[in-house]
């Protein structure tokens, strides 16, 4: 049985990987999570150039050996990759000040709600996109991303991007930019999803009399350990369930008590409601 994509082995980096010159628009937490991944890794940090408008963020870069600037300069325009990880309100100004730069670099978007197709479109038909959708353990080296390329960017480009996004963890590819959606709502918000059950096991725990720090402590390890195991094993999560559930014992009177509340079916409607503000986002951002 294939591995699922979460546990493929990265794709070979080819030599020319590794000389990689980098450009990130903007240097907040995921783009300082991806130069971390990447410098003296994929490529050297002398290769990684950052614009970032923030003089403290701009200061806290430059220790990890890149190069920075407050502005987008013809610096940018002598990169292989260009990574747009601005917030999605200000990505029409900034591919307004990129587009002079472009010529043949491979864009890499990790800005929610902006489309591929409507970043091309900004820059008169350019083809050479791969938009992303990270999520926030990529912060620790434990992300994983979606990822989905335009017909412009080449098998060379599709692997240093793939490269790229493995820095900071797992990636899964797609063939449809409409996917990302619900990609979006799966695992890009998913970390929160997983929060807000962390917080009510937690307040579970202390109403039923464990201290704070105990529950806190009881409550992470088992979503970690679940996760790993999940993870690891060659059988569906359904039959890890069941395998933990006794007819009558304690896990299954818990499970009872969430069917019988609809939690599952709320999830699901939860997260159909993400993928829609996804589109809708996409839609209002991409309008004009």
């Amino acid at each position: 049985m294939p591995n699922p994509p979460y546990l493929e082995p990265a794709m070979p980096v080819t030599p020319a990987t590794t000389a990689l010159r980098i450009s990130f628009i903007g240097g907040g937490n995921m783009a300082s999570a991806l130069i971390g991944g990447l410098a003296g890794k994929l490529t050297d940090a002398a290769h990684l150039y950052v614009v970032e408008i923030n003089p403290e963020a701009r200061a806290r870069l430059q220790q990890s050996g890149v190069r920075t600037s407050e502005a987008i300069d013809a610096t940018v325009g002598n990169s292989d990759v260009i990574v747009l990880a601005v917030k999605p309100q200000q990505m029409r100004e900034v591919v307004a000040a990129l587009k002079p730069f472009v010529t043949t670099q491979m864009l890499i978007s990790i800005a929610a709600g902006i489309r591929a197709v409507d970043l091309s479109r900004w820059l008169d038909g350019y083809g050479a996109i791969v938009r992303t959708m990270p999520n926030t353990p990529a912060l620790i080296g434990k992300g994983i991303t979606g990822m989905v390329a335009l017909s412009g960017v080449s098998a060379q480009q599709r692997a240093h991007a793939d490269a790229i996004m493995r820095a900071v963890g797992a990636t899964v590819w797609l063939d449809d930019e409409a996917l990302i959606d619900p990609v979006t709502a799966l695992s890009g918000s998913g970390p929160a999803y997983v929060f807000y059950f962390i917080e009510a096991m937690q307040r579970a725990g202390e109403a039923l009399g464990l201290t704070a720090a105990q529950a806190g402590e009881l409550s992470i390890a088992t979503f970690v350990g679940a996760s790993e195991l999940a993870a690891n094993a060659t059988d569906p999560v359904s039959v890890l369930r069941e395998r933990v559930t006794s007819k009558g014992g304690t896990t299954h009177a818990a499970l009872v008590s969430l069917a019988d509340s609809g939690v599952a079916d709320a999830i699901v409607r939860a997260i159909e409601a993400a993928s829609a503000r996804g589109k809708a986002l996409g839609e209002e951002f991409g309008r004009g």
